[in-house]
């Protein structure tokens, strides 16, 4: 099959490219970056170099293709998220639809089931469905949880306060996913012949907050480590003093209260899928090793 990878070579884009080529497909990986280039070519792929925010230069990187994976790169410095989100769905909607490719997975999110209240999320939600109104095309979002790595995004806070706190915590429970995880089902996705399906989550672990911050603290040597729950204002000026815009922060705390509430996971209760490979505690080593580094 010829496929379509975009998000460089980053987290999911890596394994994922590096995956489909063993299985001997002929890959194109889609990068802005040029240097990254010889990289994306040692690995057996071909390089297409330039902006998923280009129309002209995704339809030509789609045209000819079996399949494609979509996902939005994260760039928190654009201004209004929902709207970056919106735009770069476009962008995808019209390459599908002049390329002519028939197979999409989409990498969505947890939480995308809900049309608002949940942050960043309700691009999720909008690009989704925007790509459902496509005609012939045979699409699966999938729909990961809450990425490991940004629990490294805790590890000044630890420092310093000696605890985790976010507006949730406690007893609320977070769907954890490894990115690793996420390349599997997105490649099995993409190769699957026979009948697909319109919504696939994909989960590592499921833990409440304070199982995430025991396991987590054992794996530093803080054993006594707590997850608190902490109030909105309190958070806003966290999220404010360290130089993050009001709207970015507004819907970083609406996420944030999605989790608390569970609305964010009401969907993804109702179709629980099995667990990946990568469990909390083979994470919990390397986020270990990214707390003593820095």
């Amino acid at each position: 099959m010829k496929i379509i990878v975009t998000g460089s070579l980053g987290h999911i884009g890596s394994p994922l490219t590096e995956q489909l080529v063993k299985r001997g497909h002929a890959v194109t990986l889609i990068s802005s970056n040029p240097d990254r280039q010889r990289d994306i070519e040692t690995r057996g792929a071909k390089a297409a170099i330039g902006s998923l925010l280009d129309s002209e230069f995704l339809e030509q990187a789609f045209l000819g293709a079996d399949a494609a994976f979509c996902m939005i790169p994260p760039d928190f410095t654009q201004p209004d998220q929902i709207v970056y989100y919106e735009s770069t769905g476009k962008i995808y909607d019209h390459a599908i639809r002049k390329s002519g490719v028939k197979r999409i997975v989409h990498l969505s999110s947890y939480g995308a089931h809900l049309p608002s209240a949940t942050g960043i999320i309700t691009g999720s939600y909008r690009v989704e469905q925007m790509l459902n109104k496509i005609p012939a095309i045979n699409l699966t979002h999938v729909r990961p949880g809450f990425f490991y790595y940004n629990l490294e995004s805790f590890i000044g806070m630890i420092k310093t306060a000696g605890f985790i706190g976010a507006v949730y915590g406690g007893n609320d429970r977070l769907p954890m996913v490894s990115p690793l995880d996420i390349a599997d089902a997105v490649a099995e996705e993409l190769t699957l012949v026979g009948e697909t399906r319109p919504i696939r989550y994909v989960v590592s672990d499921d833990r409440t907050c304070n199982e995430v911050a025991t396991i987590l603290g054992k794996a530093i040597g803080m054993p006594d480590l707590k997850w608190l729950t902490l109030p909105e204002d309190e958070v806003m000026k966290n999220l404010r003093d360290r130089g993050m815009r009001q709207e970015t922060a507004e819907k970083l705390i609406e996420l944030g209260m999605a989790i608390h509430n569970g609305k964010l996971r009401a969907d993804f209760d109702e179709h629980p899928p099995a667990f990946g490979r990568v469990s909390l505690e083979s994470y919990a080593e390397e986020f270990a090793h990214v707390f003593h580094r820095n």
